[in-house]
């Protein structure tokens, strides 16, 4: 147990129980801050979605729908 370690406990002993679920509730919310998942950019969110995907599901893209996107989302001609 390092310095640190002892010291918390040490000072955790003499809480109240109330105080020291507190702190505990602290402790483990500073914990899960730390161990937050990676931030994905929007082409990793993109290429997940991609892969989430069966294959045959993207033969059904129209091959133009980057050119007329507007007419697929809107049904309006360019």
């Amino acid at each position: 147990m390092t310095v640190i370690e002892k010291q918390m406990v040490n000072k955790f002993r003499v809480l109240s129980p109330k105080n020291q679920k507190t702190a505990l509730e602290f402790v483990e919310k500073l914990e899960k801050e730390a161990v937050k998942p990676k931030r994905l950019s929007i082409l990793e969110k993109i290429d997940e979605i991609v892969k989430s995907k069966p294959p045959e599901i993207w033969s059904e893209v129209p091959k133009d729908s980057a050119e007329n996107l507007d007419k697929y989302l809107y049904g309006v001609q360019k």
